[in-house]
């Protein structure tokens, strides 16, 4: 089966698992910005950064016949930094007319704080200015209710904010509601440690259904697993879930949600079927 991986972050991860995620059946994948590992100095790292996303990255996604699509922000690590946040913000529209860049994420809480608040709504005007869908981070652990609850307040209070252009991924049990109850897009993210295993995620798929929703493995420089979606297709497919219904959260439900950039220029496989 064909999927999308809509949430990897590729730049730390080798060919080599470009060319397995391709094996298993990945045709695209979307890339978010995200933090380093450490705290980067200033704007010109941002720049740097942004330029691999946008120009090396889709060629190295290339060699493996896989299409990469990208997201651009300052992440909330890293938004306690409030002048070096709003020096990248600034920055960010040289970028947004990149083929590959579908909008402004992963924004979003950390540890809750008001700068990062600060910051998470001045990512929200920027998208709102030009126009982007918005993916959104929430918190990790016991910070998640609470920052998850505090970002779609602070969504739901901008009249502006069109909830089916935005994507709250890291969901799990407790917060999937909170945002397919207002309208928002969600994602489950599949770690062998932390956030959700497949079998979790085919759990919540059951109790809240396909809509709106969708998978990803974050795939990182920590524990993670590039081919986390086709441990997530072979659980439901031990449930005996139908194929229609695993290709619409893995395949059709990510296509429909990036449809809205102008940028989501994607060529389907030539061939109507893919790996088992």
């Amino acid at each position: 089966m064909y999927f999308i991986d809509p949430h990897v972050h590729m730049i730390s991860r080798t060919t080599d698992d470009y060319e397995r995620m391709t094996r298993m059946g990945c045709v695209a994948i979307s890339e978010p910005a995200f933090w380093a590992g450490y705290d980067r100095g200033s704007v010109e790292s941002f720049r740097d950064y942004f330029r691999q996303l946008t120009e090396f990255e889709p060629t190295r996604a290339g060699w493996s016949g896989i299409q990469h699509f990208t997201w651009l922000c300052i992440n909330a690590k890293e938004a306690e930094n409030i002048e070096l946040s709003r020096e990248v913000i600034k920055m960010i529209p040289e970028f947004l007319d990149r083929p590959n860049v579908l909008g402004i994420g992963e924004i979003g809480l950390n540890k809750n704080t008001m700068n990062e608040s600060t910051i998470f709504q001045e990512h929200m005007e920027l998208a709102l200015r030009f126009n982007q869908l918005i993916l959104i981070h929430t918190p990790h652990l016991q910070d998640k209710y609470k920052g998850t609850h505090m970002i779609v307040d602070m969504l739901r209070a901008d009249s502006r904010i069109q909830p089916h252009r935005v994507l709250v991924d890291h969901v799990e049990e407790h917060t999937v509601r909170l945002a397919k109850d207002h309208g928002f897009w969600c994602a489950m993210t599949l770690y062998p440690t932390t956030k959700c295993t497949p079998a979790r995620a085919a759990d919540i798929i059951e109790r809240f259904g396909d809509d709106r929703i969708m998978v990803n493995s974050a795939g990182d420089w920590g524990p993670s697993n590039p081919l986390a979606v086709p441990d997530f297709i072979q659980e439901m497919r031990k449930r005996g879930h139908s194929e229609e219904k695993i290709k619409k959260v893995v395949y059709d439900n990510p296509i429909q949600f990036f449809s809205q950039s102008k940028n989501f220029k994607f060529k389907p496989p030539q061939v109507t079927y893919g790996p088992a």
